[in-house]
């Protein structure tokens, strides 16, 4: 459990950096929100340092359905947009594909 945790901060913390630059390349904010953006991206990539799995590219293969979902997430809580069918679906999809790597890797599932 607390595995997801960190997923999902370090999801929030990249989607914020990166939301960042579309703030200020996008939407022509001031440049001040490269800052904060930046801080961000280095808080993202440090969370996922601490990931108890044993290889870098298993734990980013699981924070990529982590991100997707949590994308989805901040679509309709920041950006105000409704989900459509497609994301339910691909979010269902995603999140099955998560649970099978994550546990589908754990030493007491044999398959």
């Amino acid at each position: 459990m607390f595995e997801f945790i960190i997923y999902f901060l370090a999801a929030l913390f990249e989607i914020f950096g990166c939301y960042s630059f579309w703030m200020v390349f996008k939407l022509q904010k001031t440049t001040l929100w490269l800052l904060p953006g930046f801080i961000s991206l280095i808080l993202f990539a440090y969370l996922l340092t601490k990931i108890n799995l044993e290889f870098a590219g298993r734990a980013y293969a699981v924070y990529g359905g982590i991100y997707i979902i949590s994308s989805l997430f901040w679509l309709f809580t920041i950006e105000k947009q409704n989900f459509n069918k497609w994301d339910i679906i691909g979010s269902i999809v995603v999140f099955a594909g998560i649970l099978i790597i994550l546990l589908g890797n754990q030493k007491f599932i044999k398959i």
